[in-house]
C-alpha cells in the first residue's frame, strides 16, 4: 500500500532528512496523544503557549459558548463585548502608566505592533528617531519586522536584505553586567527611537537569564535619555519566570508591552501590545492621516478574547501561582541532581524554566546533537526540542510529579547515552 505524501509544510522543519512528524488526535492536561494510544508528555507547553494545560474546561467551554454567539467582526471602527472586557481587565492587572491595549493574532505581529508605535510616535510628535535598539542574541518572531530586531544567523540569512540595520547591545553574561549597561548608555546617548527586549531569560537564544537587577538598570537608562523602553513578554509573561510578568521581578514599568502564547492559556492564538497614553495620544487627531495604520482581519477574535477572558478568570480564581511555585520546585531539584553531571554546563532555572548545556563538540542552533537527542525523547515519550546542546524543560502549571520525574529521567539517560 502506497502512502500519499502530506502536502503539509512544518515550519521549522527540514523535510529532506525524512524524520517521522507524530500525528496528534488530541491532548489533554500535560499530555499528548495519537489514535493508536501512544501519548507524549508534552514538556515544552506545545512551543511555550499551553499553560493551565491542554483542553482546560474552563477555556474550551468559553470557546464554544462565544461561537455560538459571535464568531467573527471587524473591529476596525467596530467592537464587542469579549474584547472590551479583555482589555479592561488586562489594564487593571498591569500597571497604571499602561493604559491602552493594541490587538493582534501572534507574538511576531504584537512586536511589529509595538515598533510601528515607537516609531509613529516619534513621527507623530516631530523627532527624528528611528533606530532601534536589541540585546544580542535575542528573538522576537518571523515577520520581517521581528526578524530586524532579532539574532542574525541561519534562520534568517536569505531575507538579510529585508532586514533593517539595529543597534545591537551585549548580552550581560555573568561578570560582564556593567560592560553591556555602559553599551547601552552610549547607545542611548545617540537618542535612537526604543530598545526592545526580552525580560530576564532570552528564550530562542538558549535560555539565556540575566539578574532582575540588570533589566531594572537597563529600563532607567532608557528613562534618562527618553529612550522608549519595549519588553517582549510574549514567552516571559503568564507566570513562566515564575511571576505574571517577568518584568515585575524587576519593578520595571516598559513604555510598551507585547503578550501573547499564554494569553488564552495557549488554546487559542491571540495577542495584545499595550502602551503608555503618551503614544496613544500621539496618533490621536482630528486628521485621518495620523491613525495608527495597523491591523489583521482577525484583530480581536471574539472567540480568541473569550478564552483569554477564561484565562484571566482562572488566574483569578485558581491558586495558579501555587501551583507555579510548586512546579519550580521541583524542576529545581532535578536540575541539581544532574549540575554535577562531567557533560553538564551552565545549569539554570528560572520560575518554571530549567535548562542546561550539554558539552559536545559542536554547538550551537545547528548542533548535530539536537536531531538526536529530539529523537531519543519523542521515542521515550517526551516531547521536548532542544535548542542545539541546550536542553530546556517549559511544561505546562498541570505536569505532576510523576510526569517531571519522567521528563528529567529521559534527559538524564540522554545525556549517559549520545
Amino acid at each position: 500500500m502506497t502512502t500519499t505524501p502530506s502536502p503539509v509544510w512544518h515550519p521549522f522543519t527540514q523535510h529532506g532528512l525524512g524524520e517521522p512528524i507524530p500525528r496528534i488526535e488530541r491532548a489533554s492536561g500535560a499530555r499528548l496523544y495519537d489514535a493508536h494510544g501512544n501519548s507524549w508528555i508534552d514538556a515544552i507547553s506545545s512551543w511555550w503557549v499551553t499553560t493551565h494545560g491542554h483542553a482546560h474546561p474552563r477555556i474550551m467551554a468559553a470557546i464554544r459558548d462565544q461561537s455560538e454567539k459571535l464568531d467573527q467582526l471587524i473591529f476596525a471602527g467596530w467592537t464587542h463585548e469579549p474584547a472590551e472586557s479583555l482589555a479592561a481587565e488586562l489594564v487593571r492587572i498591569t500597571p497604571d502608566p499602561l493604559t491602552r491595549v493594541f490587538f493582534s493574532d501572534s507574538g511576531s505581529t504584537s512586536v511589529e505592533v509595538a515598533l510601528k508605535m515607537a516609531l509613529g510616535y516619534w513621527y507623530n510628535i516631530g523627532e527624528a528617531r528611528s533606530r532601534i535598539l536589541v540585546l544580542d542574541h535575542s528573538y522576537h518572531g518571523d515577520t520581517i519586522g521581528a526578524m530586524s530586531v532579532g539574532e542574525r544567523g541561519v534562520y534568517n540569512r536569505a531575507w538579510q536584505p529585508l532586514l533593517f540595520d539595529v543597534g545591537t547591545i551585549p548580552f550581560p553574561y555573568e561578570g560582564q553586567e556593567q560592560r553591556a549597561l555602559d553599551a547601552l548608555e552610549a547607545a542611548c546617548a545617540g537618542k535612537p527611537a526604543a530598545f526592545i527586549v526580552e525580560p530576564l531569560i532570552l528564550g530562542a537564544g538558549g535560555m539565556l537569564v540575566y539578574p532582575a537587577w540588570v533589566l531594572a538598570e537597563m529600563r532607567s537608562i532608557c528613562a534618562r535619555y527618553g529612550v522608549l523602553f519595549i519588553a517582549d513578554e510574549v514567552m516571559t509573561g503568564w507566570g513562566r519566570t515564575g511571576t505574571r510578568f517577568a518584568c515585575d521581578q524587576a519593578g520595571v514599568i516598559p513604555d510598551i508591552v507585547c503578550l501573547s502564547k499564554g494569553l488564552t492559556g495557549g488554546a487559542i492564538p491571540l495577542a495584545v501590545t499595550l502602551c503608555i497614553e503618551p503614544i496613544f495620544e500621539a496618533h490621536l487627531s482630528d486628521d485621518r492621516a495620523r491613525l495608527f495604520y495597523h491591523s489583521s482581519s482577525y484583530t480581536a477574535n471574539p472567540i480568541a478574547c473569550a478564552a483569554a477572558n477564561a484565562n484571566l478568570a482562572i488566574w483569578r480564581d485558581e491558586p495558579v501561582q501555587a501551583r507555579i511555585d510548586t512546579l519550580a520546585e521541583i524542576q529545581d531539584a532535578h536540575l541539581a541532581m544532574l549540575a554535577a553531571h562531567p557533560r553538564v554546563a551552565n545549569p539554570r532555572r528560572l520560575g518554571t524554566i530549567a535548562a542546561l548545556d550539554v558539552t559536545a563538540p559542536d554547538s550551537g542552533y545547528l548542533s548535530g546533537l539536537t536531531p538526536r537527542l529530539t529523537a531519543f525523547y519523542r521515542d521515550r515519550g517526551i516531547l521536548l526540542r532542544p535548542l542545539g546542546n541546550s536542553i530546556y524543560v517549559m511544561p505546562p502549571y498541570c505536569t505532576g510529579a510523576e510526569e517531571l520525574a519522567q521528563i528529567w529521567g529521559a534527559i538524564a539517560a540522554s545525556i549517559d547515552t549520545i
